[in-house]
Order: C-alpha cells, then structure tokens, then sequence
C-alpha cells in the first residue's frame, strides 16, 4: 500500500519502504544513496540536530512528527556528537532555508555531508499512527531505487534491533576527562554506550570531574581509578546483548560502587540486579513525554 503527495514538484523521488509492505513516496533531499534501519518516531518540535547526532538513534530511521524541520539550520554547539548517527530521516516539510543567528548552515546541507539520506513531503501523520499500531519495524529509505518490491526484500534482509550489539559501534576509543566547572566535588567515572555531550556537560556543571570510558572498561580498571561514583550512559541496541557488561556492572554494584544510570544504562543497571528488559511496541522518543510520579500522583513533561 502506497502513500504519496503529488506536491513533490520538481525534486527527485525518495522512496520509504517499512517491512510489512507499506510504503510512502515523497521527495528526495539531503544526500543520494540508500539506507535500512529500524523506523522509528520523534515528538520534539525542535532540537532535530540533537536528535540527529544522538548516538542512541544508531541503525534507525528517524521520522519527526513536528511538521516544519530545518528552519533554523544547524550550527556546531547544539550537537550531541561529533556525527550524525540516524540511518536517514524523514519528515514532513523539510525547509530548504535557515533563518537564525546562530545558524552556519541548512538541514539539507548537513544532511548531504554526512551521507545521510532524507525524504519529505510524505503523511508522517499516517506514519506514525502505522509505527504506533503495529509497532517499530525495520525499513528502507532510497533515493535511487524506487521499486517497492526490491526496497521490501532490503529491509527485511536488514539486521533486527533484538539482540543488537551497537554500543562498539558509537563508544569512544580511548578514555578521556571531563574537567568539573568551580570547585571540583566529586569524580565520576561515565562509561560511554553513546554518551550525549549535553549529559557531560551537566555533570560537569554539577562539580563532577568525569572520566568517560570505553563501553568494554572492566569493573577492575574502573575501581583502580578510585571514582566516587559511576554513570552508565544512554546508548543504542539491545540491553539484552550486553550480558559481559552487565556482569561488570553487578562487580561494581558488589564492591559498593555507587551507580545510576540513564537510558540504555539504567536498563543494564537493571538487569544487572536481575530485572528482564524487554521492547517497547513502540519507544517514547521526544522532549514531551508525560510522566506520572506515583508517590505525589503530578504528571510532569519529561525529554526521552
């Protein structure tokens, strides 16, 4: 089943083909090329640059359900990462200009840098409601084949995000140190899964001098460091394929490290202390999800 808008005017034709056979046509922009993933939404009206450099969005394809993107361009101080980490994007309207002072570049400029191809003009309305009924699933994004049926074979070819190992893929080389702003209160050790600039920042903010960490730091180097405390990052993949990074984490916990985790690592804070983790049919992804604390019974507006 196709959805299409006859408004994609002179531009190239883009083709957005999801595992069990829907698909959506609209117009190609950003770069050229051809990528699978897992299709997934955002709800952010804004911040699509940090979305795009979130290394916790790697192996997927990112749909925005904020109608207008890249108005205000990009700039280099409101990225995540030093990369955009999206397998492609997809959005409704795709602004071709960018108007704000801090802006040193257009969406689609940035897009075609990176390789990362895009597709816009398209009912992301009836993306989303499909993505929310039948849940996430992988798909294919083309600017160079337009043929449903090859397209399909692709993104069910394509690697699943069960049992996923992605952390490798984003984790820094080589540990590296965060310097606390003011006075220096504590040492945080961060192990990187795909640690976001931003969760660096504000613990350095905070007081706390961080040495970020590869994702396969043992539990014993760890410890040698002597830090106060331990923080387990967000990431991308599935908790469920880091089972030798669990075990370091439960040695941690053992040794009475004290440990918390964001995202992707309080899921393996969990499992380290026994819990199961299991996929969402779809994920909360967005800076305006409702969370009910269920001591006071407030709702409060959360970013996931």
């Amino acid at each position: 089943m196709t959805n299409s808008d006859n408004t994609s005017g002179a531009r190239k034709t883009a083709l957005l083909v999801l595992e069990d056979g829907r698909s959506f046509s609209g117009r190609a922009w950003g770069a050229e090329g051809e990528r699978c993933g897992e299709i997934v939404f955002n709800t952010s009206m804004s911040g699509y640059q940090e979305v795009l450099t979130d290394p916790s969005y790697a192996g997927q394809i990112v749909c925005m359900t904020y109608p207008l993107i890249g108005n205000y361009g990009v700039n280099s101080e409101d990225a995540e990462s030093a990369r955009p980490w999206v397998e492609g994007f997809v959005v409704r309207e795709a602004s071709r200009t960018a108007s704000n002072w801090r802006s040193e570049g257009t969406l689609d400029a940035y897009l075609k840098e990176w390789n990362i191809p895009a597709i816009d003009r398209i009912d992301t309305r009836a993306l989303v409601r499909h993505i929310r009924s039948r849940g996430a699933m992988r798909a294919c994004l083309s600017t160079v084949d337009t043929d449903e049926a090859s397209l399909l074979a692709k993104a069910r070819k394509s690697p699943a995000m069960e049992n996923r190992e992605l952390a490798s893929l984003v984790t820094c080389k080589d540990k590296y140190e965060i310097t606390a702003e003011g006075a220096e209160r504590f040492h945080v050790v961060c192990f990187d899964f795909g640690v976001k600039r931003n969760s660096l920042a504000e613990l350095a903010r905070l007081g706390c001098r961080v040495t970020v960490v590869p994702a396969g730091t043992s539990a014993e180097e760890v410890l040698a460091i002597h830090p106060d405390g331990v923080f387990l990052s967000n990431g991308p993949g599935d908790p469920a394929s880091m089972n030798e990074t669990v075990a370091e984490i439960r040695r941690l916990t053992d040794a009475r490290m004290p440990t918390f985790g964001i995202c992707f690592g309080h899921q393996l804070l969990g499992r380290a202390f026994g819990a199961a983790t299991y996929k969402l049919t779809f994920g909360h992804r967005g800076g305006n999800q409702p969370v009910k604390d269920l001591a006071s019974e407030s709702v409060e507006i959360t970013s996931h």
